[in-house]
């Protein structure tokens, strides 16, 4: 008897590593049980932005939901007047809870499309701007001291090599070949429709207005551009990584984002024996990346999840990510030049940080409707 005592005694002793092991398993057990998406609570929400702020939301997408672990976002990329379009025809195979394209003129023709045909605010809250970028140009060096001679960009000069149609008749080699000039699709992309809505400006010599596309003059010019962009890009990334990827003789000057042209220039510096120069138009378009929660589809909690990733996005921390991405933030507090790996530290040929431009209001809605019927009728 007093054998089995013994033993039943010493089985309760344990060692001191065992029993601090099986502290750090309960405690671990604790943290995971506080981190962890609890079963039946983890809330997805589905963003659907424009291809501009593709490289900047992904990065910023892991950092969101390791703070939100009861949140899952599911990026989607389209060109902005394709989200609209796609929004309205129900041609998605998702149901989006946030739409951020690059325009906030364009969630107002959303909000106006929809009410038109429901008559309710499609939107849970007010629009957010997320970021703000500028329409630039952009030119291969060789290209750009022949095209514009005094270092501007000019609307007309573009014209009259587009008219011209080779190098050699306006003042460049024999061995350029075609003049090539690229802006995406103005039925799907912003930047398409704010590159026609200041060209038209230019043309006209002043403010216009949605009469202003019935103008003789801007329609022989809206043929032109759409001989000349034979199948334009659906999106402003997708035409920057062609620009790039093609190169002089294929692609010699473009309309894209600011944000994208000095994202990219590295790209463009490895690709090719010389980067591309940027030049900033006068007048140009600040265009501002706008989020809005939509309604349809959508419950309380996920926009209240949705509302959460708005806030993340505007806090300074992420408004300096998207700086390094080449966009302008929306808070004031974040200075340009002051963020780590800012490109406006980086000697980028063109690239200012206040431009000595005047900066006019994007479209109206009624002008971008004017912009995509002259061009699906410009032949």
């Amino acid at each position: 008897m007093q054998s089995k005592s013994r033993t039943t005694s010493s089985s309760k002793k344990k060692s001191p590593a065992w029993r601090y092991a099986t502290s750090i398993a309960i405690i671990l057990a604790a943290l995971g049980l506080t981190y962890a998406p609890i079963p039946g609570l983890q809330q997805t929400v589905v963003i659907v932005s424009g291809t501009e702020l593709q490289a900047p939301l992904q990065e910023l997408e892991t950092k969101f939901e390791q703070a939100n672990p009861n949140i899952k976002l599911e990026l989607k990329f389209q060109g902005s007047q394709e989200i609209v379009n796609r929004y309205i025809n129900q041609q998605n195979d998702f149901k989006p809870t946030v739409l951020i394209p690059a325009n906030g003129e364009i969630l107002t023709e959303l909000s106006d499309r929809l009410q038109a045909n429901k008559n309710t605010n499609p939107f849970y809250d007010s629009p957010r701007p997320v970021a703000k970028t500028l329409l630039v140009g952009i030119a291969w060096p060789e290209r750009g001291k022949v095209l514009f001679p005094d270092g501007r960009f000019q609307w007309s000069r573009v014209e009259q090599a587009m008219q011209a149609g080779s190098w050699d008749k306006i003042g460049g080699a024999n061995n350029w070949g075609s003049f090539d000039f690229l802006t995406t699709d103005p039925t799907r992309s912003n930047s398409g429709q704010v590159t026609l809505n200041l060209w038209t400006q230019s043309k006209l010599s002043g403010t216009i207005n949605s009469n202003s596309f019935n103008n003789p003059s801007v329609q022989t010019l809206f043929a032109l551009i759409k001989k000349s962009v034979y199948q334009p890009p659906r999106s402003t990334d997708i035409l920057l990584q062609e620009f790039i990827a093609r190169g002089a003789n294929d692609a010699d000057v473009a309309t894209v984002y600011e944000s994208i042209a000095l994202h990219r220039w590295q790209q463009s510096s490895a690709n090719q024996s010389q980067p591309y120069q940027i030049y900033y138009l006068n007048p140009t378009i600040e265009t501002t990346a706008t989020a809005a929660i939509m309604r349809q589809d959508v419950d309380a909690n996920t926009a209240n999840a949705a509302r959460k990733f708005l806030d993340f996005l505007t806090q300074p921390e992420q408004q300096a990510v998207l700086v390094q991405y080449g966009f302008r933030p929306v808070n004031n507090a974040v200075d340009l030049k002051a963020v780590t790996n800012s490109p406006w530290n980086q000697n980028i040929p063109g690239a200012q940080v206040q431009p000595n431009v005047q900066t006019i209001a994007p479209p109206n809605t009624q002008t971008l409707t004017e912009i995509q019927r002259l061009w699906e009728r410009a032949n």
